[in-house]
């Protein structure tokens, strides 16, 4: 299993914090926001690789990150320099598949958030149901559900629909950027960009897939910490501990 990590935005945000500087590789406590996140996927003994794609901008830092780093990490330069000139998540995708030959099953990861759950339940999660899958959260919030992907799901898990930004919100189910992929649906991403697919949000990837094939989605067992702006990065620094909850998901 390849680990591909999101890493190729320009966190406009959070200027002028980022304006030179990746977010994924902000420092959260003592560890960057990646090694939070790669550290806590590593114990799964399932990954072999993990790839980070990065714009043109940012490279060298990741490069110079990865090189210090013990795992196994393959840094992508996508060639982009600025945020009006950015391939989006979906073509980000693609262009690693097609830069690294990759023919595997696929964990796809916004490299911007940190969890105080560990993932390797969704990877566990994910090789149980044999299928591509991702994960979900309850979102009373109407003006969050309005900013995010909003999944309808039946009562065997399955993803039937997914909708980013919806002005109408179907359910109150959202779906964070983590994304399992088998080796055979990970074939399809290209077809889904040459059918119209939206490339800029993963989740409208996403939204293609579940028309064509079977995702189920997993109740995700804990919180994630969205860093998009200084203020909630200032929050986090101060309230994060690390991953505290554990334990099965209930559906």
């Amino acid at each position: 299993m390849k680990c591909l990590i999101l890493a190729a935005g320009y966190a406009t945000r959070l200027y002028p914090l980022t304006e030179n500087y990746p977010k994924p590789l902000l420092k959260v406590g003592e560890k960057t926001i990646l090694d939070w996140l790669l550290d806590d996927i590593h114990t799964s003994g399932l990954v072999d690789e993990y790839i980070v794609i990065s714009n043109h901008k940012f490279a060298d830092h990741f490069h110079a990150w990865a090189d210090a780093h013990t795992l196994p990490i393959t840094v992508v330069d996508d060639g982009t320099s600025t945020n009006e000139t950015r391939l989006g998540a979906v073509c980000d995708i693609q262009y690693a598949v097609d830069q690294l030959n990759l023919d595997d099953d696929l964990l796809i990861i916004a490299g911007d958030n940190v969890l105080d759950f560990s993932l390797t339940e969704f990877i566990c999660y994910a090789e149980e149901k044999q299928t591509s899958c991702t994960m979900r959260y309850w979102e009373d919030d109407i003006k969050r559900l309005r900013k995010s992907g909003v999944s309808e799901i039946n009562d065997q898990e399955v993803l039937l629909s997914l909708e980013e930004k919806p002005a109408e919100p179907k359910s109150n189910w959202c779906t964070p950027p983590f994304y399992f992929y088998t080796r055979d649906d990970a074939k399809k991403i290209r077809e889904a960009i040459q059918d119209g697919c939206g490339t800029d949000a993963p989740g409208s990837l996403v939204a293609w897939m579940c028309r064509h094939i079977v995702l189920h989605s997993m109740k995700m067992p804990g919180s994630r910490y969205d860093i998009g702006n200084l203020e909630s990065y200032e929050n986090v620094q101060k309230t994060y501990h690390g991953i505290t909850k554990k334990g099965v998901a209930e559906s």
